[in-house]
């Protein structure tokens, strides 16, 4: 009995105490339970307005249209309760020891703010104010290969001639000299160390050695005429052992590694398996990839090997043993890769599906020079692989190999060369008066609770 009793003085006790304690407390206005957060609503007001770069026009205009239209689009953007206060300040960089900030116009819905606002400002710049940059210049020239006599293949969607022209429009600014490969004709001054500018400034700039070369051409790679068999340079393109038939031309590609190596190129392969093919137009016009593109002939994987072994200075012989993983797999862009993507203004996709990832950094005296994409195991899906002979610490000749599903994505092209080479940006300084000037957007809460 005297438990129950217990019990029941804690309970009135405890009643008690909650009843007193209530009548003291002060509960906070809807208003301040849930408040309006004036400043965000301020900054997203005033970034919403110059969407279109109206407002900083109207920061700008002496004329009152301009700024009456402002006014309406500014409180259309608003709900009723809310007032404002919009100013615009001149910015003084004068340095002259005035006042920073000049205000030069203002508008309002209201006399006064009452006891609670908040401010947001946003910077905007006049319509003659242009932001841009100087590119570091990359030593050595760009040539992109564009020959009309030759076609493409894992390019689905694209023609190797769209694919040159958005290259150069990218990476043009980064080279002293960028030169269009227009036939297999040209390709084959090159591979003489023939200049192939006509540009008389650009002739006297242009340098075939520490050149960077791009095939745009897809798994294929175009293959002038005096490699055919039984023209004059048949030795060096054609293999009469060991690759009959649809792989008789390996032995370009062991042509094009050994030319890698002595003119120290870094030679580019834009997407899927590199040197899979051989192409003209011309000497390979009644042959097809079993996929119905004429003007191609097959070298299989036998061609990356020989390209490795010109690299490496080894031997040529045809061989198709290579690793190389052509499952679906999804790779990720490496951290320094992403990093250069802010930097460089490059966007490609973080994440990307691979289906021709090699595994050749043994035999062939090669070193990671830079890894576009994260390996998964040994495979690697992009990679610029360096050529070191043992002892030595020169670098004679490079691959980029970017083993990614088609269609190509050409930016991470541009930013796995811009991300090896590393060229500055020097921003341009621009040192005109009345150029900036500062929107200050005030907000208030008007009604009731």
């Amino acid at each position: 009995m005297m438990r129950s009793v217990e019990i029941l003085l804690v309970i009135i006790i405890l009643t008690g105490a909650f009843i007193v304690a209530s009548s003291f407390a002060v509960l906070p206005e809807p208003r301040q339970a849930s408040p309006v957060n004036l400043r965000r609503l301020a900054l997203t007001t005033l970034q919403m307005l110059d969407s279109n770069h109206e407002l900083s026009k109207v920061a700008f205009s002496n004329d009152s249209a301009d700024w009456s239209g402002l006014q309406v689009a500014l409180s259309a953007s608003l709900s009723p309760d809310v007032v404002y206060n919009l100013t615009v300040y001149e910015v003084d960089s004068s340095g002259s020891g005035a006042s920073l900030y000049k205000p030069v116009n203002h508008i309002s819905n209201a006399e006064s703010l009452g006891v609670s606002s908040d401010a947001s400002s946003y910077f905007v710049a006049s319509s003659n104010v242009t932001f841009t940059f100087t590119p570091e210049k990359i030593g050595g020239t760009l040539y992109i290969l564009n020959c009309s006599d030759a076609n493409g293949w894992w390019i689905t969607g694209y023609t190797a001639q769209s694919l040159a022209q958005d290259l150069y429009n990218l990476l043009n600014r980064y080279f002293k000299v960028t030169v269009i490969v227009n036939s297999t004709d040209q390709l084959r001054q090159l591979l003489d160390g023939q200049k192939l500018s006509t540009d008389p400034n650009e002739r006297g700039n242009e340098t075939v050695q520490n050149a960077v070369i791009i095939n745009t051409f897809g798994e294929a790679v175009p293959m002038p005429r005096e490699y055919y068999k039984g023209q004059a340079r048949e030795s060096q393109g054609y293999n009469t052992t060991g690759g009959a038939g649809t792989h008789a031309y390996v032995r370009y590609c062991y042509t094009l590694g050994n030319l890698t190596r002595v003119y120290n190129w870094t030679w580019a392969s834009i997407v899927g398996y590199p040197f899979y093919y051989v192409s003209n137009t011309a000497v390979f016009a009644n042959e097809q990839n079993d996929w119905g593109i004429y003007g191609m002939n097959q070298t299989y994987r036998g061609g990356v090997i020989a390209f490795l072994q010109g690299l490496d200075n080894q031997q040529y012989h045809y061989n198709e043993t290579i690793v190389v993983n052509t499952s679906s797999t999804g790779v990720t862009l490496s951290q320094t890769v992403v990093n250069n993507c802010s930097y460089y203004g490059i966007y490609p996709s973080p994440y990307q599906t691979s289906t021709r990832a090699l595994s050749i950094l043994s035999g062939y005296n090669l070193k990671v020079g830079l890894d576009v994409f994260n390996p998964v195991g040994s495979y690697r899906a992009g990679t610029i692989y360096n050529h070191v002979f043992s002892g030595s610490s020169d670098i004679t000749g490079s691959l980029l190999a970017l083993g990614v599903t088609r269609t190509p994505d050409i930016r991470l092209t541009v930013i796995s060369l811009l991300s090896y080479y590393q060229p500055n940006l020097y921003p341009s300084e621009y040192t005109a008066s009345e150029s900036s000037r500062l929107v200050v957007l005030q907000l208030g809460l008007v009604g009731g609770v």
